[in-house]
């Protein structure tokens, strides 16, 4: 379907075809007719299916119509993090090029004194559309400085991340402050049973639509070492031994393991950085910056960086560990190969990873090619049976019989004792 199909504002299909946007992608040809008719959205999409567009389109297009009030927040994009929330204000700036008398102010906690000041400044005068961090919002509301009795939309975006981050309590809070008149949108990259109950709390008989998690571009040279976790490093030393290693991210679900890789290349003269919450929000928008215009190489991270940051040349993504699931390989991999061109992602799997690691090719329906280890180093072996299993007890106390799970009782026991 062409965008053009649908009742969206002409100006706003202006915009479109300035940026040459024709085709809707699924998810828009879905979700925008039914946020245009009103209702209550809970989408199911992963990064880079253009949920994005398939909300804020929607969304300009009823401002645009007029018959909102004028000087008060209309609506609210709630986001996880600074770095999405600043994306979304960069989309929102191209869509409403041709909408001068719709405003937006992005919202964000890590700044100095004088970013909430300007924060302030700007609600005061009356922002159509906030774009907002929970905490940054709640500041502001606590504040008085934020005003939600005549808001019309309200959408979370990577719900069940902000779930993940702890900020389920910030928007029940945020939310209690709504009109009951208000049209709610809520997309989430997974469907949890947390994401059921908050759905529950904040929707009005939504229509649900859910789109399959996607497998990796075939573009995605996907690889991996499977090691001992103790030779983590040497298998990094060894990648980068390589002078020519450019435009690279590497991933870690903890920020000390991000910290310790990014002293580890300093310490092999690699040109990298670090994003985590640690950070500063200056410095963390000052490295992707430097990174995104090539000033740095290698660029190491944790998953705030993996969802909905598009950095269109990025030529290899390196998993130090293995993703909790299925679909955060997706969303870290998906890093490279994008805009046409073809990438490399290498997962570093350690002895305990292997189980996780097996229900990702599981998942993707073949066996992610496995990589020689440096000549140092001994592989453990790549099966089930390297996992120890967790003894479960009958209902008379009894221990089930650890054979049916390839184990020897006895070889058990030695295991556990280690």
């Amino acid at each position: 379907m062409y965008f053009e199909d649908l009742d969206l504002n002409d100006d706003v299909l202006d915009a479109l075809y300035d940026m040459r946007f024709d085709e809707c992608t699924p998810v828009q040809e879905k979700c925008i007719p039914q946020i245009l008719s009103g209702k209550d959205i809970l989408g199911v999409a992963q990064t880079g299916t253009g949920k994005t567009a398939a909300y804020l389109l929607p969304v300009l297009s009823k401002l645009a119509d007029g018959g909102y009030p004028q000087d008060s927040i209309n609506c609210v994009i709630m986001s996880p993090t600074r770095e999405l929330a600043q994306q979304i204000d960069q989309a929102m700036e191209g869509f409403s090029y041709y909408l001068p008398d719709v405003s937006s102010l992005a919202i964000y906690g890590g700044n100095d004194g004088g970013r909430y000041d300007q924060e302030f400044r700007s609600l005061k005068m009356g922002a159509d559309v906030i774009i907002a961090t929970p905490g940054r919002l709640l500041s502001h509301i606590s504040m008085g400085n934020v005003k939600l009795s005549k808001v019309s939309f309200f959408i979370l975006d990577e719900a069940d991340k902000m779930l993940d981050m702890g900020f389920a309590d910030d928007i029940l809070k945020i939310a209690k402050g709504l009109p009951k008149t208000c049209q709610m949108i809520m997309f989430s990259a997974t469907m949890p049973k947390k994401i059921e109950h908050l759905a529950k709390k904040l929707l009005k008989n939504p229509v649900e639509i859910k789109l399959a998690v996607s497998k990796p571009a075939e573009k995605i040279h996907q690889m991996a070492y499977v090691c001992y976790e103790k030779d983590k490093g040497v298998i990094i030393s060894s990648i980068f031994s390589n002078p020519d290693m450019k435009r690279v991210i590497i991933f870690s679900g903890k920020k000390q393991t991000v910290k310790d890789i990014n002293f580890m290349l300093k310490k092999l003269k690699v040109n990298s950085g670090e994003i985590h919450s640690d950070l500063p929000q200056e410095e963390r928008e000052d490295t992707l910056f430097k990174f995104k215009g090539g000033q740095i190489d290698v660029l190491v991270a944790t998953d705030i960086l993996a969802r909905g940051i598009d950095i269109d040349d990025i030529a290899m993504v390196i998993n130090y560990d293995v993703p909790h699931d299925s679909e955060d390989y997706v969303h870290r991999i998906g890093r490279t190969a994008r805009a046409d061109r073809d990438g490399q992602a290498i997962t570093i799997v350690s002895e305990k990873e292997i189980r996780k690691f097996r229900s990702i090719e599981e998942f993707l329906g073949k066996s992610i090619e496995k990589l020689p280890l440096p000549p140092s180093l001994t592989a453990p072996e790549y099966n089930n049976e390297t996992i120890p299993v967790k003894r479960k007890k009958t209902k008379g106390g009894k221990h089930h019989n650890h054979k049916k799970y390839g184990y020897d009782k006895n070889c058990l026991r030695k295991q556990q004792k280690k």
